[in-house]
């Protein structure tokens, strides 16, 4: 009775958006959506976003009560890195890699 969002190509890097995701692994689903509301960083608010999408598609599809629901799976791969050059010193260039996401956020109901 599990289900998924996905939220793919996000520009934020994969390594910033598992620090958040980290917080609401295993946790209730009012519980991680209170946690992101107050996490001051810019991945909580997609997280969040995600994280309700789940919640939407598991009352849609599965008709399952959402005070039910917990964050089963939450993991963060990394998507497409863009590549750009900064130029430096003495004719020299230095790539920069701008990095993004793919996240998905998996929510069941408790048994």
């Amino acid at each position: 009775m599990e289900s998924r969002a996905l939220a793919r190509y996000v520009r934020i890097s994969p390594q910033k958006a598992r620090l958040v995701a980290d917080l609401v692994r295993g946790k209730d689903v009012e519980e991680a959506l209170a946690i992101l509301d107050f996490t001051p960083k810019k991945a909580a608010e997609i997280v969040a976003k995600t994280l309700r999408s789940a919640v939407a598609n598991a009352e849609d599809t599965q008709n399952v009560d959402v005070d039910e629901l917990y964050v089963k799976t939450i993991f963060v791969d990394g998507g497409p890195i863009a590549g750009r050059y900064r130029p430096r010193a003495q004719g020299r260039a230095t790539a920069i890699r701008k990095r993004s996401s793919h996240i998905t956020v998996i929510v069941d109901q408790r048994s």
